[in-house]
């Protein structure tokens, strides 16, 4: 019994220690296998966020293989504008470096002719822009007459703006965008030839770039929007101006103005120039300038939904100029982008356009509730004319009313026509206390290159 036994309980023990070889070698292949799988999935990613990461990464040899494609499209008589040539053949527009590369959308820092330009595109590709649909119906470019451009040139411009022709016709009031297409068209056909087909290409995609279209049809209206200088295909060049940082205390580099003083006089210790608050002076009321016409010089009002200090910038005569118009709506467009469900007022919040919500109906209303000026109050002139700021002038009469009259703006909702005017008088007296003029920032006069791209 007993060496059977002994022979029984040896089996026993072999087949459990068989057993429990079996089991560790499952769980140790099964382990195997989740830390091999984890270890790919995690490498992976890694590779998806570098490639991610890179995509968008803004790097002068990617910035300069998009322009060489453009180059060789122009090459190959697939786009053109006034720009190609001295791009692409004359060597006359030297690439400095890339300043912003996202989704897509490229802006590039270079010279042309010796002058700083922004070149921009909301697209890297010529070909990623939607192509004009009738070229594919023409037997030859040329059959397309200078009218037929303008009619498809106003639809594409009205839909951008969000204008639509019923809209348009609406009320005499003085303004002028109720002929902002009919502006553009009149361009377009003051023509003795027809389009290329090239011409016709690169037209359509910039007419697919809000931004351009916007800016080249208020440059004719308005001092306070950049200005398009030409182009070639789907990029296209806008004056270089000294856009402002929130971490300036100025906003702006005052430092880089050559703003000269009043001629004739006598400015001691300011080297013939206006001093700093001089010049914060007349930048806030090129500002007030700026929100006025805006408001009121156009048959719709200019809702501008992105104040921050990045998106303008001042030319040398201290005029205001808005940079980045991406934010910019006419109202017909910016009461369809208020008008949306919503269940309480913070429903109605469009970046810094807002409305309030009808909880009745749970519906935003339409109309905006607050104003361009109430945002510029709160979020330019409020840093500006702070008493930590001002320091031992912030108890001077005048200081104090400009920064209570702020105060007043930043927190009043509506139209502030009244607020307005008293920001006006309170900064022409501060100007004509400090010995100088009350005008302010003057227009900006281009010369030299004239944009003649498409003759639009």
């Amino acid at each position: 019994m007993l060496p059977g036994g002994l022979v029984a309980g040896g089996g026993r023990l072999c087949l459990l220690r068989w057993l429990g070889l079996r089991l560790w070698s499952r769980r140790g292949t099964l382990l195997f296998a989740l830390l091999w799988f984890g270890s790919w999935l995690f490498l992976n990613g890694l590779v998806l966020v570098h490639r991610s990461i890179m995509s968008d990464y803004c790097t002068d040899d990617k910035s300069k293989r998009i322009l060489q494609r453009l180059c060789l499209e122009f090459r190959e008589g697939s786009v053109t504008g006034d720009m190609c040539e001295d791009l692409c053949v004359l060597g006359l527009v030297e690439y400095k470096h890339c300043l912003y590369y996202e989704n897509g959308k490229k802006v590039i820092e270079a010279r042309w002719r010796g002058n700083p330009v922004i070149l921009k595109s909301k697209l890297e590709n010529f070909s990623s822009y939607e192509p004009l649909g009738i070229l594919d119906y023409q037997d030859t470019a040329e059959e397309l007459s200078p009218l037929d451009v303008v009619f498809y040139a106003t639809l594409e411009v009205r839909n951008s703006l969000g204008l639509a022709e019923e809209e348009e016709e609406e009320g005499g009031g003085g303004g002028n965008n109720s002929s902002l297409a009919r502006l553009w068209g009149k361009r377009l056909k003051y023509r003795d030839k027809s389009y290329s087909r090239a011409e016709l290409a690169s037209l359509w995609s910039l007419l697919q770039q809000e931004e351009y279209t916007f800016l080249r049809v208020l440059q004719d209206l308005s001092t306070h929007v950049a200005k398009v200088l030409g182009s070639c295909g789907h990029f296209y060049a806008v004056e270089y101006l000294s856009a402002g940082h929130a971490w300036d205390q100025n906003i702006f580099s005052l430092e880089d103005m050559a703003a000269p003083g009043p001629p004739g006089q006598d400015r001691a210790g300011a080297r013939g120039r206006w001093t700093t608050r001089e010049m914060v002076h007349r930048i806030a009321l090129s500002f007030l300038d700026m929100i006025w016409h805006f408001d009121n010089d156009f048959t719709h009002k200019l809702h501008l939904c992105d104040i921050k200090p990045e998106n303008f910038a001042i030319r040398k005569d201290l005029t205001v100029v808005a940079i980045d118009v991406d934010m910019a709506f006419f109202e017909p467009k910016m009461r369809d982008i208020l008008d949306q469900n919503c269940s309480s007022d913070d429903d109605c919040n469009f970046f810094d356009c807002s409305s309030r919500c009808n909880l009745s109906r749970r519906r935003c209303s339409p109309r905006r509730r607050n104003s361009n000026l109430q945002v510029i109050c709160e979020k330019i002139f409020r840093p500006w004319f702070s008493p930590t700021l001002l320091g031992a002038k912030a108890g001077l009469p005048l200081q104090v009313e400009l920064q209570r009259a702020v105060q007043e703006c930043s927190e009043t909702d509506g139209e502030g026509g009244d607020i307005h005017q008293r920001l006006l008088s309170i900064l022409t007296r501060l100007l004509q206390e400090g010995g100088a003029s009350g005008e302010g920032g003057g227009a900006w006069e281009e010369k030299g290159h004239a944009h003649t791209a498409l003759n639009f």
